[in-house]
């Protein structure tokens, strides 16, 4: 049978040190390759480990209306970005090729106006093949910095295992059931989650329903503790077994130390569920869900960004 093995790598970053994070990043990769991964998934924003700059509001309680000195360190921080053809993604390009292997490559991406918050899918011929920027970029922190994505891009990804639909979202994108539900709209089988969060059992157990409401498989890479608190994680959706009986979806769920966490997906039993199960796109009623893409924001929910503007959900 067909089995996709993803690896978490839940790793600890050296800060902004770009050179420190390609090493440690390809020692992981060589690790997960070695234990039979297909796909090696990183944390969010691993080329400078998701640091944040000095000054930036660290959440939605400290907006306020950026500093000088803030606006000097936050065009500090952007400088640091990359784009596909620099060394760091090139490197990460030439090791999937030696390994054959997929590598989910995260990198705060260079981009006109602000940087992106990006996630690229490298094949195992070294091949870029999906590139992903956050689309719910956390605007009332460090992330009101980035320029957010727009489009949710599903790509057919080359594996040992065969052709598999692979799309990804990031972070706080998962906490919105749009994201998940448009990857599966696009074709999605299976879903990439790089994180950079702690993940407690709310977290995850949102995670959770997005795979058995979308009935795809989803696989997150967190930072391990101190710098976040581990706890990698994957599901399936398959929640009921050939006699009907309830099972536990979960695949895998990591501690908080530094390690690399295989999430093996059993692709027959995947597309089985896929084709004859409820949920997905199979009674779903669109014409009924205008509200849904309304951009108004009504009280209670009505936020200022980091900077203290008005948040606009239309912005950029």
């Amino acid at each position: 049978m067909p089995v996709l093995t993803v690896a978490l790598l839940q790793m600890v970053a050296s800060g902004t040190d770009q050179d420190a994070n390609l090493r440690k990043g390809d020692a992981f990769c060589r690790r997960a390759r070695a234990m039979g991964a297909d796909i090696a998934l990183f944390p969010e924003m691993w080329n400078i480990g998701y640091t944040p700059y000095p000054g930036c509001a660290a959440n939605y309680h400290q907006v306020g209306a950026e500093t000088p000195e803030q606006a000097r360190a936050r065009a500090a921080w952007q400088e640091q970005a990359i784009g596909p053809d620099d060394a760091f993604v090139v490197h990460f390009r030439k090791l999937a090729r030696e390994l054959d292997m997929a590598i989910a490559l995260t990198y705060l991406e260079r981009w006109p106006g602000a940087p992106r918050n990006t996630v690229s899918l490298i094949d195992r011929h070294g091949e870029i093949v999906l590139t992903y920027a956050k689309v719910h970029t956390c605007d009332f922190g460090l992330e009101a910095a980035l320029t957010p994505g727009d489009d949710f891009p599903v790509c057919t990804l080359d594996t040992a295992a065969g052709p598999v639909r692979v799309g990804a979202m990031i972070c706080f994108d998962r906490e919105f059931p749009e994201s998940a539900r448009l990857l599966m709209l696009n074709g999605a089988e299976i879903i990439l989650t790089p994180n950079a969060c702690p993940l407690e059992p709310n977290r995850i157990g949102q995670f959770r329903s997005r795979a058995f409401e979308n009935m795809v498989g989803v696989a997150m890479a967190n930072y391990a503790a101190p710098q976040q608190n581990g706890h990698s994680v994957a599901f399936d959706p398959i929640a009921f077994d050939e006699e009907e009986r309830s099972r536990d979806t979960l695949i895998v769920e990591a501690g908080e130390a530094e390690g690399i966490y295989l999430a093996p997906f059993d692709l027959d039993r995947l597309r089985a569920w896929r084709r004859h199960e409820v949920w997905g796109n199979a009674f779903r009623r669109p014409h009924r869900y205008g509200p849904l893409v309304a951009p108004e924001i009504q009280n209670p929910f009505v936020r200022r960004n980091a900077h203290g503007a008005p948040y606009d959900p239309t912005a950029r």
